[in-house]
């Protein structure tokens, strides 16, 4: 399942995906960079190609360690632009060592820590948690 809300006119700087497979993390990268391109002012390339990074590495976690199925909220403010992905976990991400022989990971929640100037994990919604990265714009 893969569903995507569009924004309504009275909230233009909000989105959200909500998905369950491993096609969600494609259309939640999607929806990361439609959003960027929309905000006006539009932010620099280089944030909205860190911003799309940063979705997918979230999502990813999401679906690999956070219960299977993530929801996506994408806003932006004068000056932030912020990315929530909620799962079903209870269990904050961790780092783990990087596997550098194999196909393992262990890159992303590093990098996501290493690319947001704000990234805070927040109990619910539920029994599960919110990663919240934000950036400033």
């Amino acid at each position: 399942m893969t569903r995507t809300t569009i924004p309504d006119t009275s909230t233009p700087s909000t989105r959200t995906v909500e998905g369950d497979s491993t096609d969600s993390i494609h259309w939640a990268r999607k929806a990361a960079r439609a959003f960027t391109d929309r905000l006006s002012p539009a932010p620099d390339p280089a944030l909205a190609d860190t911003l799309v990074l940063v979705v997918s590495e979230l999502a990813t976690n999401a679906l690999r360690h956070g219960g299977g199925r993530f929801t996506l909220r994408l806003s932006a403010g004068p000056g932030t632009v912020t990315a929530a992905v909620s799962d079903p976990s209870p269990a904050p991400p961790h780092p783990r060592a990087p596997d550098l022989d194999g196909a393992t990971g262990g890159f992303g929640w590093h990098m996501v820590r290493r690319l947001t100037q704000a990234l805070t994990v927040t109990p619910g919604p539920g029994s599960g948690k919110t990663v919240r990265a934000q950036f400033a714009r």
